[in-house]
C-alpha cells in the first residue's frame, strides 16, 4: 500500500490552537509527551485533528535530519483515546488496544526544519460497533498532512472495553498496580549501536537464544515507554521492539529510512514471561518494494503468538 498523495481537505472553522489536548485524553501523565494540539469535527465520523512536534525529543530522536518515524505512530495512536474520549463520549477509565495497525510515510516530508512541525490529521472512522450507544470497536482511517505536502497514512482497528469488561477478560491480571509493581528488573540489553540506538535506557533488545532471535526487554522506569503503569507490555513498546529487531538484521547493509510498518497482534505481551523475537528478511511487495527492503518480527511468549510484523525501509539515497 503506497504513499501516494491524496487531495488535501478543505476545513473551515479550523483555529489555530497555540495549547495542547487535555492529557487525560491522550493517556498520558506527562505533558511534555502530549503531541495533539485540537480536535475539529469534520463531518460524520470524520475529524480534524491537529498535532505539533518538536524539533528533538529524548526518545524520538532525530536521524539522517527526519523526524523519527515512531513519533509518527505515537501521534497516530494518541488520536484514539482523544477521539474516543471528547467525540464519542467514552468515559475515562475504559481501555482500548489495537488489534491492527497500519503505517506508511514519505520520508522526505519528514525532514527536520528550522521550526517545529505543524500537523494536520485527517482521521475518518468506520466500522463503527457501539453497545449501549459507545463505541467498542471500529477501524480508523488517518491521512496526515505537514502544510501543503502529504506525509503519510495510518490504518488501525482497535477495540474498547468498559472497566468492568476489562477486568473480567484480564483475570488475575486485572489489579494494574500489583501487576506493575511485580515486574522484574530488565535484564542487560544488547549494544545500542547494533539497535540504532545511543542511549542504554532506549535499547529494548536482549540477546537471544539463537541467531536472528532476540529476547524483549522491558523496563519500566523508561519514562516515554512507561509514561504511567500498565498491566502489559503497551503497543508502542511492541512498536520499538520490531525497529530495533529490524534494524539489526540489516546491521550489514547501508543505513536506511523506516518508511512503514504493518503490526497485527495475536494477545497481550505479558510482563512475567520472556517473549522472543523471531527476525527474518522477506520480499518487500507491490509498491513497497521500490528502493525499499523488508524485515519480518513476529513476537511469541509462553508458546504462543504475540505479534506478526514487517517493518520496511528506504535507502537514504532514494529519499
Amino acid at each position: 500500500m503506497s504513499v501516494t498523495a491524496v487531495r488535501r481537505p478543505d476545513v473551515t472553522g479550523a483555529t489555530k490552537l497555540t495549547t495542547t489536548v487535555a492529557k487525560e485524553h491522550v493517556h498520558r501523565a506527562a505533558l511534555a509527551e502530549v503531541f495533539l494540539t485540537g480536535v475539529l469535527p469534520n463531518g460524520q465520523d470524520r475529524f480534524t485533528v491537529t498535532a505539533q512536534w518538536p524539533r528533538g525529543h529524548s526518545f524520538f530522536v532525530t536521524e539522517h535530519g527526519r523526524h523519527d518515524p515512531l513519533l509518527l505512530a505515537e501521534t497516530v495512536r494518541q488520536t484514539v483515546p482523544l477521539l474516543l474520549h471528547s467525540e464519542y463520549g467514552v468515559p475515562y477509565g475504559h481501555q482500548f488496544g489495537w488489534v491492527s495497525f497500519q503505517l506508511r510515510m514519505r520520508p522526505d516530508v519528514m525532514r527536520i526544519t528550522s521550526a517545529p512541525a505543524e500537523l494536520e490529521l485527517h482521521v475518518t472512522c468506520r466500522d463503527v460497533r457501539r453497545r449501549g450507544g459507545l463505541p467498542v470497536a471500529m477501524t480508523q482511517r488517518t491521512d496526515v498532512w505537514r502544510g501543503q505536502e502529504f506525509l503519510g497514512w495510518a490504518e488501525t482497528r482497535f477495540w474498547c472495553h468498559s472497566p468492568s469488561l476489562y477486568r473480567r477478560l484480564r483475570g488475575r491480571f486485572a489489579d494494574r498496580d500489583a501487576v506493575f509493581a511485580a515486574v522484574p528488573e530488565p535484564p542487560p540489553p544488547v549494544s545500542g549501536e547494533l539497535v540504532g540506538r545511543d542511549r542504554v535506557q532506549d535499547v529494548v533488545l536482549c540477546p537471544g537464544d539463537v541467531p536472528d532471535r532476540w529476547r524483549l526487554r522491558v523496563d519500566t522506569a523508561h519514562p516515554t515507554l512507561f509514561d504511567h503503569p500498565l498491566d502489559h507490555v503497551p503497543g508502542m513498546l511492541s512498536l520499538e521492539a520490531v525497529r530495533q529487531a529490524a534494524v539489526a538484521a540489516r546491521a550489514d547493509e547501508p543505513a536506511a529510512f523506516l518508511s512503514g510498518l504493518d503490526i497485527s497482534f495475536d494477545r497481550y505481551i505479558e510482563f512475567e514471561a520472556p517473549c522472543w523475537l523471531d527476525v527474518r528478511r522477506v520480499p518487500a511487495s507491490g509498491v513497497d518494494a521500490a528502493d525499499g527492503t523488508a524485515v519480518e518480527v513476529r513476537a511469541v511468549q509462553s508458546g504462543q503468538s504475540a505479534f506478526l510484523a514487517t517493518a520496511f525501509f528506504q535507502g537514504l539515497g532514494s529519499v
